[in-house]
């Protein structure tokens, strides 16, 4: 059980900060059996603080073994290399009581959730501690090698670190931070994967897009090329591809965005409509593509002249206030 102790009062060297340690994390993230701060907390800040503050003053050495680490913490300021022991003995009641503190960094929180399979051998020195950190899973080892290098940045930038998010260092989450993709809409609105994001994509939803937003002629709009991003988010940034229903109302600058090539290429001087590649696979991937009448013949175009898969309604006001009533959430693209 101490050396189970040991290795959580370590973990909670890194989160020495107000926003870290104390901040209610999001929906669905952290743990606490308790109701809120108890009565160490105002203590414990004090003594997390007072680390951070004097992280210079930490040296810390680590060798990283095949199922763990090695690491050595200590001080030669006698006063930091007590803060460190009383840190440990206080985190020690923490557990012993039941009275976690919650986390927002995934990696931690992770890293508490596999504390059994630890194997922890920890020694206080004259000026700090020195623990061996191991596992017989992998995956809980490469956990541990993950956090050894978290604390070191830790006593290198002091709350710099502690500021941050560390991920878990699964396959998943380092393919979804380094590797984009394009899950529905070829070439247009990469997106990565976030499984283990907050505010998942939901089956059903429904969105307006108000597309207001021009650019060059020559080029694709890219408020258009955010829309495609929104389709592949739905499709494939979250844990579960999620159904959704997007219709978009172009009017304002972006109203002839929407002509035909040939059409376009006469009024822009152009080699075609370099729009219509995007919003044709919008079409196919069930995107529902609205012009404002108002607005384009207000322009000079015809009703003719708009590509077959766009719908021309009365108005883009009444597209908007119709499709709002029918449950539509409203999403602005005016840059």
């Amino acid at each position: 059980m101490n050396q189970r102790l040991t290795f959580v009062s370590a973990l909670l060297l890194v989160l020495l900060s107000n926003g870290l340690l104390y901040a209610q994390p999001p929906h669905g993230q952290g743990f606490n059996r308790g109701h809120g701060p108890d009565d160490r907390h105002a203590e414990d800040q004090t003594l997390f603080h007072f680390l951070l503050t004097n992280h210079k003053k930490i040296t810390r050495v680590v060798t990283e073994l095949p199922n763990g680490v090695e690491s050595l913490t200590e001080s030669d300021d006698p006063e930091v290399a007590a803060k460190i022991k009383e840190h440990v003995k206080w985190m020690q009641y923490r557990v012993e009581e039941t009275k976690p503190i919650r986390m927002r960094d995934p990696l931690f929180a992770e890293l508490f959730r596999h504390t059994d399979k630890i194997v922890m051998k920890r020694v206080e020195t004259e000026k700090g501690v020195s623990v061996t950190e191991t596992s017989e899973d992998a995956k809980v080892a490469t956990l541990i090698k993950a956090h050894a290098k978290v604390v070191s940045g830790f006593v290198t930038h002091g709350f710099e670190e502690a500021m941050k998010n560390h991920a878990v260092p699964t396959e998943t989450v380092i393919n979804s931070t380094h590797e984009y993709s394009n899950p529905a809409i070829a070439n247009y609105g990469k997106i990565v994967q976030l499984p283990d994001a907050v505010q998942q994509p939901r089956n059903g939803s429904k969105l307006v897009v108000d597309l207001t937003k021009g650019g060059e002629a020559d080029k694709l709009n890219p408020a258009i090329e955010k829309v495609a991003r929104f389709v592949n988010i739905y499709r494939g940034a979250g844990k579960e591809p999620a159904q959704v229903d997007i219709v978009i109302v172009l009017h304002g600058e972006a109203t002839l965005s929407i002509l035909n090539a040939d059409a376009y290429s006469k009024r822009f001087e152009t080699q075609g409509n370099p729009n219509l590649d995007c919003l044709h696979q919008l079409h196919e991937a069930g995107v529902e593509i609205q012009v404002c009448g108002q607005s384009l013949i207000g322009k000079g175009g015809t009703l003719e002249e708009v590509v077959v898969f766009c719908d021309v309604a009365v108005s883009a006001l009444t597209a908007l206030v119709n499709l709002q009533t029918d449950g539509y959430s409203y999403v602005p693209l005016a840059q």
